[in-house]
């Protein structure tokens, strides 16, 4: 007799049906797991075994073959161990195997019985629902699937509640949805003295979505900036945040099964590899380029990051998303997130100041801004010098507008755009549009398209940057709610685009 149940194997943030075959025959007693499975999964027998003992269930003196089928995907993850248990006591007939069959689990096995949480409960539930099948996983995941929501979910904290439910002794409750929450705002732009500019290209980054990179001596505000991005970004959507939930809940980034509606902002460290910030490894898991999605990445002393790291980013910085290509397996991930890069201007970082400046000024500038590809500099739409603030400055009193303001003109503007682009299924904000779509967004008038003009000619803007220059002047007005881009728009625009220490 085979009897048979169900789980998933991840692949990027789908989850590919596996069928769990369960065989039990004559023979020298055996447990064997075939399948492509990795370590974790071929451990997976030893932890059933023990789970079993502690129910007093013992396993027949039959050889016990498990197939995780298809046989040619590889299964990895200790998520197996339920799904394999559930097939072996169908096998054995102590739960009914047509129940079994109605359902997608995946929990891990302690060697007592209970089940312990797993990454990739949310990616699983899709899953189910994909198949008309319902979730079966641990209890402490059960909130996190439930925000699925076209799969019915079931929690259980042990092996016995398994055994309970199917036999109908002790039937699970469906789970409930964790907690909707957002994390508090604890940094506010009043705290930052000056630097009017950058806090305006802060606001139109946000507005629109653009990328942004500061340049500035240590100690002028870039980081403290950058921190503050998040107070003035909109909440996410619910379908932003269940699509961000999705690749966080592979990652095991999902707390207590509430899903966060603030948006992400992850600033690794510039000593980070490839596989971190782009996403690979063993199991090909999603990078932070990835884990930023639909909020900030935020790249500190960016010319101190490996070249080859940031040439990487090009790619999925125009397309929104990324392929990690292995051997075995072509997975994609996506990440559509703000690029928000500071960086000194030199390795000293007093390139302007002759004082304090070293010997080599201006050429150190010259070579440590040359770590940035021009390529890569080029797909920064605000490019702003920090200047250091004045001890004048440190001494004045809060501004009178803080980041609730600032938040409140980026929420209109934001708005503004989704109904502008309500009917585009590719394009959600102004950092979005191109072609067509943007020559009707902005609609330039003749004499803006001269100066436009006359700036590309002047600076040897290239097409992508001409292009940026517009998106960036159609946020402008929208923040300024005007429905035509006008010349101070665009002329502010511009001033954004400007060569670095010029």
């Amino acid at each position: 007799m085979i009897s048979r149940a169900n789980t998933v194997a991840f692949h990027g943030i789908d989850a590919r049906p596996v069928e769990v075959q369960c065989s039990l025959v004559a023979g020298l007693p055996a447990f064997a797991i075939v399948g492509l499975p990795d370590k974790a999964v071929s451990e997976a027998r030893e932890r059933v075994r023990a789970a079993f003992a502690s129910m007093s269930i013992a396993l027949p003196a039959k050889r016990i073959t498990v197939n995780l089928s298809p046989a040619d995907l590889p299964k990895e993850g200790s998520h197996f161990d339920l799904p394999i248990a559930l097939a072996l006591l169908a096998a054995i007939g102590l739960i009914p195997p047509d129940a079994v069959a109605q359902t997608v689990a995946l929990g891990e096995l302690s060697l007592d019985g209970m089940l312990m949480p797993v990454t990739g409960a949310l990616p699983a539930a899709m899953g189910a629902a994909a198949t008309d099948r319902h979730l079966l996983c641990p209890k402490v995941s059960a909130a996190e699937a439930a925000w699925a929501g076209d799969a019915l979910v079931i929690g259980a904290a042990s092996l016995t509640e398994v055994v309970r439910h199917f036999t109908g002794e002790m039937p699970l409750a469906p789970a409930r949805p964790g907690e909707m929450r957002s994390d508090p705002i604890r940094r506010d732009l009043r705290d930052i003295k000056g630097q009017e500019q950058a806090k305006r290209a802060l606001e139109i980054a946000a507005a629109g979505r653009h990328h942004l990179l500061l340049v500035g001596p240590p100690g002028s505000g870039k980081s403290m900036l950058a921190a503050r991005l998040p107070s003035i970004l909109p909440p996410l959507t619910p379908a932003e945040a269940l699509e961000t939930a999705m690749i966080h809940s592979l990652c095991g980034l999902i707390d207590e099964g509430g899903i966060n509606r603030s948006r992400p902002f992850r600033e690794p460290h510039h000593t980070a590899s490839m596989a971190a910030i782009v996403g690979g490894g063993r199991r090909a898991q999603p990078g932070e380029i990835s884990l930023a999605h639909n909020g900030v990445l935020f790249l500190d002393e960016l010319p101190e990051f490996n070249r080859a790291v940031l040439e990487t980013l090009r790619q999925p910085l125009e397309s929104g998303e990324v392929m990690i290509a292995r051997a075995n397996a072509h997975i994609r991930y996506p990440s559509r997130f703000m690029l928000v890069a500071a960086a000194n201007p030199c390795k000293c970082g007093y390139l302007a100041d002759a004082a304090r400046a070293c010997a080599r000024a201006p050429g150190c500038g010259e070579d440590y801004l040359g770590r940035i590809s021009g390529p890569m500099l080029d797909r920064f739409d605000l490019r702003i010098e920090v200047p250091p603030v004045a001890y004048t400055d440190l001494d004045l009193p809060a501004a009178d507008e803080g980041s609730p303001e600032a938040a409140q003109r980026v929420a209109i503007a934001r708005e503004i755009q989704t109904a502008r682009y309500r009917d585009l299924p590719e394009v959600w904000l102004n950092a979005d549009a191109e072609g067509a779509v943007l020559e009707q967004a902005t609609a330039l008038t003749d004499t803006s398209r001269q100066l436009l003009q006359r700036a590309a000619e002047q600076f040897g803007l290239s097409a992508r940057g001409y292009h940026r220059v517009m998106r960036v002047a159609r946020t402008i007005a929208d923040l300024a709610c005007c429905d035509q881009v006008e010349r101070p728009h665009l002329a502010e625009a511009l001033s954004f685009r400007l060569p670095l220490l010029s």
